[in-house]
């Protein structure tokens, strides 16, 4: 039964490597070549890595790209989205949220093959006695993917697999104790720090300061049942990418959400790796097509659509777009409310308004849509401004997503020096982040105890970080996961259901039945077997 699950990984890699490279396709036959052939042959393995940076990109792409999102108490999705029970059950926590939910089984499926591929070429550059330097730096980026993507699954599901080809006889593909998956991936990321360039002349690739950066991440967002948490580890990990000198704050906030900014100086300085994307269709991202407003569809030609219109996919939680003094998080003067969050809607001369038909150039009505948050904040650090125009539509979105920012490292350093005890120093660190947002130290922390400091953190990182992809990792690490949702996520309190075993996404059903190692006693607590 091992021999046949191996050939089946093995399979699975092979056809990721044969779909990412066209070139290879037009060599000739080479079928005497061996495995360890292919993934020690730099000709061979250069492509077949970038083949897995697309895959990885693609995780980030169209709706199911901001699922994990969802369901927080920072984004929701539109009412009409909610009505799709699997989807509208990441919000709802509800009896959908089950082992057999398409939404969250899809996010599990798209990932394995990329873990695979990376493993596949791990252990065919491990074999080889003496690496060359480029071969090094492939096994560098190697590494690195399969940590990055393996942090990802151990966020939303636990436990997870360790896909070592080495090792495939003795663990098959079991669930392995947190412990195990953890040290498997600091393994992999150190590997990553000692054998990824310092820069890198093509944005696609990783560098030694976001493996490092990442190290940072595991060590801080480990689960705190596992004994791996770490904030010292976490504390040194994060001063390394500091002290590097490499990165800075952006000048502005704007300048990070600004399409023409991309690959500024300024931009560059701060976001230490971004999936790259562009306008032209099979490289674009279709993001801003799901986070635009419905009620702005129609407002144009029919041949193109305003770049803040779409499907409402996500839209921001009251507490997330509300000021203090309604209950929210925004202070006064903080630039990053506006670059975040859309809260008007009108077009050149033209106001919308949800259910009233408005004549547009004599060429279209504004309908009125089921639902009526159509108008209700929007995100707006999709929008791609360079998709307005005839003849063009948000579909073609295609701003770069950022992965891991600096702002994003100062604030994890700032935690683990408050929870170090350290929390005179940690102010220093957050109001480097907050002088950029406000322009000046008048809105500065000044004096907070830890726990003052652990609850305020919380809200600078959704103002700073919003719909960026880690406040759902952010409330399960800090405990206030289900309170959080349950109070502040509209569809949440009204289900009621929402419940701690939630932290986690039960294991797809297609996994259990297809994976003989994973049963149905592995399956999340909490959840049914089907």
């Amino acid at each position: 039964m091992k021999s046949y699950k191996l050939f089946l990984i093995v399979l699975t890699g092979l056809f990721l490597f044969l779909d990412s490279c066209t070139d290879f396709l037009n060599k000739p036959p080479q079928t005497s070549l061996t495995a360890d052939q292919v993934f020690s042959s730099v000709t061979n393995l250069d492509p077949f890595i970038m083949g897995l940076y697309t895959k990885w990109r693609s995780t980030r792409v169209d709706r199911g790209g901001f699922y994990f999102m969802m369901g927080t108490d920072e984004a929701k999705q539109g009412i009409i989205q909610t009505q799709n029970t699997d989807q509208g059950a990441l919000d709802r926590y509800d009896a959908f949220l089950v082992p057999s939910n398409s939404a969250v089984s899809a996010k599990w499926t798209e990932r394995w093959p990329i873990v695979s591929g990376a493993a596949q070429a791990i252990q065919g550059l491990l074999k080889v006695s003496d690496l060359s330097d480029q071969q090094k730096e492939l096994l560098g980026e190697a590494s690195f993917i399969r940590a990055a993507v393996d942090f990802e699954l151990t966020q939303y599901w636990g436990a997870i697999p360790i896909m070592d080809y080495d090792k495939i006889d003795q663990l098959g593909t079991a669930r392995q104790p947190l412990s195990d998956v953890y040290t498997f991936i600091e393994a992999d990321l150190q590997r990553a720090i000692q054998y990824l360039p310092e820069t890198q002349t093509d944005p696609r690739r990783a560098t030694k300061w976001i493996a490092q950066a990442l190290l940072g991440k595991l060590y801080l967002y480990a689960d705190a049942n596992s004994g791996f948490r770490d904030y010292q580890k976490a504390s040194d990990a994060f001063l390394v990418v500091i002290n590097s000198g490499q990165f800075g704050l952006a000048p502005s906030f704007s300048t990070l959400f600004d399409p023409a900014q991309q690959g500024s100086s300024g931009y560059n300085s701060e976001v230490i790796y971004a999936f790259q994307f562009t306008n032209i269709r099979g490289d674009n991202n279709i993001c801003e097509w799901q986070m635009g407003s419905r009620a702005l569809a129609s407002m144009t030609n029919p041949t193109a659509l305003i770049w803040y219109s779409g499907y409402d996919l996500m839209l921001p939680t009251s507490y997330c777009y509300s000021s203090v003094d309604s209950a929210g998080i925004w202070e006064a003067g903080d630039s990053r409310r506006a670059e975040s969050i859309r809260y008007t809607f009108d077009y050149t001369d033209t106001i919308p308004s949800v259910g009233v038909s408005v004549a547009y150039g004599g060429v279209a009505t504004l309908p009125a849509y089921n639902g009526g948050d159509e108008l209700d904040p929007h995100v707006k650090k999709y929008e791609d401004v360079r998709t307005n125009g005839w003849g063009s539509s948000p579909w073609f979105s295609g701003k770069n997503i950022a992965y891991i920012r600096y702002a994003d490292v100062l604030l994890c350093y700032a935690e683990c020096l408050n929870e170090l005890g350290n929390t005179t120093q940690a102010l220093a660190y957050v109001n480097l982040v907050r002088r950029r947002a406000f322009g000046d130290t008048s809105h500065n922390w000044r004096s907070l105890t830890q726990d003052q400091f652990r609850t305020q953190l919380l809200d600078e990182r959704m103002r700073e970080l919003c719909f960026e992809g880690w406040r759902h990792m952010d409330l399960v690490r800090t405990g206030n996961f289900v309170n959080y949702v349950k109070e502040r996520n509209p569809w949440a309190n009204a289900s009621g259901t929402i419940d701690q075993h939630n932290t986690l996404y039960p294991i797809p059903q297609s996994e259990i039945l297809q994976n003989p190692d994973i049963t149905v006693e592995d399956q999340n607590p909490g959840y049914p077997n089907q």
